[in-house]
């Protein structure tokens, strides 16, 4: 666990502390939800996010059509994917918090509008028939919705009757199922923890990635199985068997009964398409990568993402030159919650493939995208969700480990505790970075973000930078919006706060940026204090021609304690990006 001694701050336990709360403290009933506002929306599915509410134990959401509710659901966290809807219909949000038997009123109804046609432009294809992908569900069609047993398998054999997956009933006593369907696991997934089948095991290069997923999924009068990944082969036949008890009440499904085919093997070496409803090379964006990495580690691939939600979350191994392209930033959404308590530490990969039942080699860490090894990374045109949806925990959406280049083209990226980890040279461009806790953090030589909208969820620091090397540029902010969502207060959100090492360096500067009355008027955080303690033109914490809101220039005068204002000389070092990355 990193900065454990920077709790002891009480400044750093309000600022890290939900924004909600009961606007009347004598009264037991809690405060109706606020900064009820969309997150994220694609062609049918939307993501909305709420204020915490301090004395809330959960929520309840319902989505009215007109005067009917079509959906309606409770979750303990913050957010809620609400998924199946259809264009040309608009609908009403409304969210309650209840504290033990008392509730509060439903929130004022946020519009949520799907009449505008298919943001993706596309339209929504239908499924193929035959072959279906190597990495698509299975769905079990039933009479009625069905409630799963606690015993029994489910397996998939190939034509010569070999055993290729299995998920077993009794590993679904190790995870909870949120309120959206995902499963997580009730105990910290470490290298104490024994591989089970509500675990997957991920290869893309020479190594594997151990996470925790969703093999299973009600929805409405089906059952949808997601095998493991990389289990089925190209042009292959194969058939499954239901143990009965899977599912109450289920006879269960023999040999011969239930048999499919898989597609052949994508014929294009630089081009592959990922759509959920089996149009398209593979259902994944995960099984595009993966299938990427055996291309050639150095040939250029672009993998193009149509429109559509993918819950999943991606490993990119020893792959350069991969472009993962959505069809618009508001169509294509990879959403996943993950959390350092379902998964412990930043992650890494595993040098072999664990068996079942044996000890998990290393844990596949936090974040919903771990990419490792590679270089010329880019995402473009794509919205990333880490739906962890608490304020308390660490959270990433990006996990770069690389030393090498990543771009990030026309993207969102949304969670609350560190949102982004990197390390190398990094451009991220025309792109919004939502948090609110060390929302930006890491290791990079360069990462420059540019023309970007910073935005705040709650109180807290944007950055805390460690930097390698004092000559390192570290993080730079170059003419971007530092916003804030809706209730959170102003002077809540601090520029940078430090890890108080000196064992790295707290290169951070902005230039050109404008910044909303959120950001405290001393700018930067101060205890611990950072290293440099006194930062110069090349090391430390900078700015130059920050300007509110509106553009007009901040006064620098409080700033001056322990960050730099730079003279026009010596911004320009800041000012472009071939200055800052060199290219």
């Amino acid at each position: 666990m990193k900065r454990l001694h920077l709790f002891f701050f009480s400044v750093l336990l309000l600022a890290c502390s939900g924004s909600g709360g009961n606007d009347n403290p004598e009264s037991d009933v809690p405060a109706v939800p606020s900064g009820v506002s969309i997150s994220s929306q694609t062609s049918h599915s939307v993501i909305i996010t709420w204020d915490n509410v301090s004395d809330a134990d959960s929520y309840e959401w319902k989505l009215d059509e007109g005067s009917t509710t079509i959906k309606n659901g409770t979750t303990k966290n913050t957010n809620v994917i609400i998924d199946g809807l259809s264009q040309g219909h608009t609908f009403l949000f409304y969210v309650l918090a209840v504290s033990g038997s008392a509730k509060s009123a439903f929130c004022a109804p946020l519009t949520v509008d799907f009449g505008g046609g298919n943001p993706g432009g596309g339209g929504e294809n239908p499924p193929v028939a035959g072959a279906i992908c190597t990495d698509s569900p299975l769905l079990l069609k039933l009479d009625s919705k069905p409630v799963l047993g606690t015993s029994g398998y489910i397996r998939v054999f190939d034509s010569s009757d070999n055993q290729v997956d299995a998920i077993n009933l009794e590993d679904l006593a190790t995870v909870f199922v949120r309120d959206d369907g995902q499963m997580i696991p009730k105990e910290q997934i470490s290298t104490a923890s024994v591989l089970n089948t509500t675990m997957d095991v991920v290869k893309c290069g020479s190594r594997w990635r151990i996470i925790h997923y969703t093999p299973l999924r009600v929805k409405d009068k089906a059952l949808e199985i997601k095998l493991h990944s990389g289990v089925l082969d190209f042009g292959k036949d194969y058939y499954v068997t239901v143990d009965a008890g899977v599912v109450s009440g289920h006879k269960g499904i023999a040999k011969g009964e239930w048999t499919f085919s898989t597609k052949a093997k994508p014929s294009s070496s630089s081009s592959l398409s990922v759509n959920a409803d089996g149009s398209a090379d593979f259902c994944t964006v995960q099984g595009a990568v993966s299938h990427s990495q055996t291309i050639g580690k150095d040939n250029a691939v672009v993998i193009n993402i149509a429109s559509g939600t993918y819950n999943e979350t991606v490993f990119i191994r020893d792959k350069n030159n991969l472009t993962l392209k959505g069809a618009s930033r508001d169509a294509t959404l990879i959403a996943y919650a993950n959390n350092e308590s379902y998964e412990g530490g930043s992650g890494a990969s595993s040098t072999s493939k664990p068996a079942l039942g044996s000890k998990v080699p290393a844990s596949g860490g936090r974040g919903m995208i771990l990419a490792e090894s590679c270089d010329n990374l880019v995402f473009e045109n794509l919205t990333m969700h880490n739906t962890f949806g608490q304020e308390k925990g660490q959270a990433e959406v990006i996990y770069f480990n690389s030393n090498y280049k990543m771009t990030i083209e026309n993207c969102a990226l949304y969670s609350l505790q560190d949102t982004f980890l990197c390390k190398g040279i990094v451009w991220v461009h025309n792109s919004l970075i939502a948090g609110h806790c060390d929302f930006i953090w890491g290791y990079p030589k360069a990462c420059l973000f540019e023309d970007c909208e910073i935005r705040s969820e709650a109180a807290g620091y944007i950055v805390q930078a460690r930097v390698q090397n004092a000559s390192d540029k570290g993080f730079v902010f170059l003419n971007c919006k530092l916003t804030a969502k809706s209730g959170v207060g102003d002077g809540k959100m601090y520029l940078a706060r430090s890890g108080g090492s000196s064992d790295y360096y707290d290169n951070v500067t902005y230039i050109n940026c404008s910044m909303s009355p959120v950001i405290s008027p001393t700018g930067w955080y101060t205890n611990p204090s950072p290293n440099p303690t006194a930062p110069t033109a090349t090391s430390g914490w900078k700015e130059y021609g920050s300007k509110d809101a509106s553009g007009n220039a901040l006064d620098m005068g409080s700033r001056s304690r322990m960050g730099k204002v730079l003279t026009a000389e010596e911004a320009a070092a800041y000012s472009t990006r071939a200055a800052v990355l060199g290219f």
